[in-house]
Order: structure tokens, then C-alpha cells, then sequence
């Protein structure tokens, strides 16, 4: 592994950012300590600075000493999950429901890592973008950032970004042109019945009965009407309802996700949630309210920029570490919609555990922070060659 010398001789600094960041972890749009701390180190490294894109999010722009026209953008997400840390970590996190169980707090840090060093050495020709981007768990911080004319106001020619994950191994990095992420939806359902004494259920128009048979049906949509050759999930994350021992509630609600890699299958997979859901109420005469959402576009690779990133990550982590073999994941990244406007790649690297993300025991591996910002340096440093 070839870690760029400079970043090498930082990495504590990294490391404390990091930890400080774990420690005030703040969810989609509250970011305010956060980006405070980006836009902070940014100003201080000599990186012109922009805040509130987007809501909270902060673009940094960096000349370098060769003259050139080259945009390259690196994006990196600050938010942190609403759920609580689990670990005895010294830096774990001091806000009750709030933890960085998905390796943002790195992101940013190796964001930072590579702004500092490209802004000491400005050996490249153009300019680099640096994208500090808010509320990517579902929130949909990049298309507020589009919104606030991220890309007209900081054009780029290019777009990277990557993600940490304990599946690989430390130092490894997986990255493939094409369809590398799912697309997904959300979805809230409430059910409307009629309660009842516990011991009367015949009086009621029982909406946990309802709740129940309606996400066994669901059930059906991927099994029954997707084609088995196309990949697509549908998952019941919540189900909500009553409140005492001898009372049938009025009300129940569901909610949940859909997952897909093809806009048709998306569409029909919403399409027939909507109808299964309708049937249902039919059958049990209650009402049944669905609100589907649209938060994340699948993420497919540029097949140039990819090769260009698979190519810079040879120079940090060596050949054999490289993986290029396409192995799609059902994961959702909303770095997709940016991709949709800039060509770009996105990439996954590895580092030591194996609690997966978004768990409460997850902890990031520090000495990803090296590895990451190397990679998201040298890619600048390539594609604008001096």
C-alpha cells in the first residue's frame, strides 16, 4: 500500500477530526457544528469557501499552480443516523439517539484529509471542488444541493465520491462501471378500522389483523410479479399499533422500503403496493392511506471515470487490491442523483471489522482515513495532470 507520504504525516490530525466528529454526530440538515468544522479546517488550509448549499452543506474551491480548465468534484456525506451508539468507544457519541453508524464522520475526515494536502501541494492544473453534502440518509441532501444549483454555480467536469465497508478487506477497493447501487422508495401506510373491548374483537374492524395480512401480501409483489432475472426487495421495517392489553386499537401503520435497479421495476413495484394495499382495505373494510417516496435514483458508473478511479486506487493500495468484478448492492446512495448530472464513479474501501453498518456496535476502522484520502487526492492529481 502506497499512501501518499504527506497525508501519512497527518493522519493524527485526521484522526482527532474524526473522533471529534463521532462525538457530535448530527443527523440530515443539522449539520451545523459540522459543516462549521469543514468550512473552519477549509479557510484555514487556504480552500475558498462556500456555506448553506443545499441547507447545510459546504463546497470548497482550490486553484492549483498549473494553468488548466479541468473541474474534477470529490463529495463526501456529514450526516449521522437517528439511532443510538452501542459501543464503549472513548469518542463515542455524546447525543442520545444520534450515532455515526455509517462511517459519514470518516467521509468527511478523509474529505478534509485530501482538501489539505491538494491545498499544500496545488500540483495540478484547474481546480478542485470539494462537496461537503448533507442529510444523505434519506433526507435527500444531494438534490437539495442540486436544487441550489450546486453544479451551475461549481461546475465540474468530474464527480467522485466513495463509502467505507467492513465486507472487504483493509486496504481493498471495489469499484465497476454501470449499475452499482438500488434505487429505492419509502413508504408509510396507515389503516384506519374501528376498536373495540379486547374480549369483543367482533366489534372492531381490527387494523393490526389488517396490518398483518397486508404485509404477507406485500409479500407477493416481488415473488409474483417481478421478473426473477431482475433484482428488487421489498422490506416491512416498522409496524405501530395499540396501546393497552384489552382494547383492539383503532388505527395501525406500516412502513418499509422498496429496492430495485430498473425504473420499470421501481414503478411497478410501487404501482402494485398501491393496488395489493387498496384490495386489502376492500376485503376488510377499512381505509388504508399509502404515501410512497422516491428518494433514491439507482447509482450507475461512468465507465471512463471509473477506469480513472480504479486506476488511481492502484497507486494507493497496489493491483491485487483493486476488485473490478461488477457485484451490485442492494444499498442505496443518493450520490446517485449527482452522477445523474456530472459523469463519475463512486467506490467502496475496506477496512478491519465486521459489524456492519448501521448497527449499533459498528465502529470505523481509522486507518481507512489515509487510505481514503489518498485515493480521493490522487484521482485529482491524474485527471488534472499538469
Amino acid at each position: 500500500m502506497s499512501v501518499l507520504p504527506r497525508i501519512e504525516e497527518f493522519t493524527t490530525d485526521l484522526t482527532a477530526i474524526r473522533h471529534d466528529l463521532h462525538a457530535h454526530p448530527e443527523i440530515g440538515f443539522e449539520e451545523k457544528r459540522t459543516s462549521g468544522i469543514v468550512a473552519g479546517k477549509l479557510e484555514e488550509w487556504g480552500v475558498e469557501v462556500h456555506r448553506g448549499i443545499g441547507g447545510t452543506g459546504v463546497v470548497g474551491v482550490l486553484r492549483g499552480n498549473h494553468e488548466g480548465t479541468g473541474r474534477i468534484g470529490l463529495r463526501a456525506d456529514m450526516d449521522a443516523l437517528p439511532m443510538d451508539e452501542f459501543t464503549n468507544l472513548p469518542y463515542r457519541s455524546t447525543i442520545p439517539g444520534r450515532f455515526h453508524g455509517c462511517g459519514h464522520d470518516g467521509h468527511t475526515t478523509m474529505l478534509l484529509g485530501a482538501a489539505r494536502y491538494l491545498a499544500e501541494t496545488r500540483d495540478f492544473a484547474g481546480t478542485a471542488i470539494f462537496i461537503f453534502q448533507p442529510a444523505e440518509e434519506g433526507l435527500g441532501g444531494a438534490r437539495a444541493m442540486l436544487s441550489d444549483k450546486l453544479f451551475e454555480r461549481f461546475p465540474c467536469d468530474e464527480i467522485y465520491g466513495l463509502h467505507n465497508t467492513p465486507d472487504l478487506e483493509p486496504g481493498q477497493v471495489a469499484i465497476f462501471p454501470g449499475k452499482a447501487m438500488a434505487g429505492a422508495s419509502f413508504f408509510d401506510i396507515a389503516i384506519t378500522g374501528s376498536g373495540s373491548h379486547g374480549a369483543m374483537p367482533h366489534m372492531s374492524r381490527d387494523p393490526i389483523i389488517v396490518a398483518t395480512a397486508l404485509s404477507q401480501a406485500l409479500q407477493s409483489i416481488v415473488s409474483r410479479n417481478v421478473n426473477p432475472l431482475q433484482s428488487a426487495v421489498l422490506s416491512i421495517t416498522q409496524i405501530h399499533s395499540g396501546s393497552a392489553y384489552n382494547v383492539v386499537p383503532e388505527k395501525a401503520s406500516l412502513a418499509g422500503t422498496i429496492r430495485f435497479f430498473d425504473d420499470v421495476v421501481g414503478n411497478l413495484m410501487r404501482t402494485r403496493l398501491e393496488k395489493v394495499a387498496a384490495g386489502i382495505a376492500e376485503s376488510f373494510e377499512v381505509q388504508i392511506d399509502v404515501n410512497i417516496r422516491d428518494i433514491f435514483s439507482v447509482l450507475e458508473n461512468h465507465e471512463t471515470e471509473t477506469a480513472a478511479f480504479a486506476e488511481a486506487a492502484r497507486e494507493i493500495v497496489g493491483t491485487e487490491n483493486v476488485l473490478t468484478d461488477p457485484a451490485p448492492v442492494m444499498g442505496s446512495e443518493d450520490f446517485a442523483d449527482m452522477l445523474q448530472v456530472v459523469p463519475g464513479a463512486y467506490c467502496w474501501v475496506g477496512h478491519a471489522g465486521t459489524v456492519p453498518l448501521h448497527n449499533p456496535a459498528f465502529v470505523l476502522d481509522d486507518g481507512i482515513l489515509p487510505v481514503g484520502a489518498s485515493l480521493l487526492a490522487r484521482i485529482v492529481e491524474k485527471r488534472l495532470r499538469a
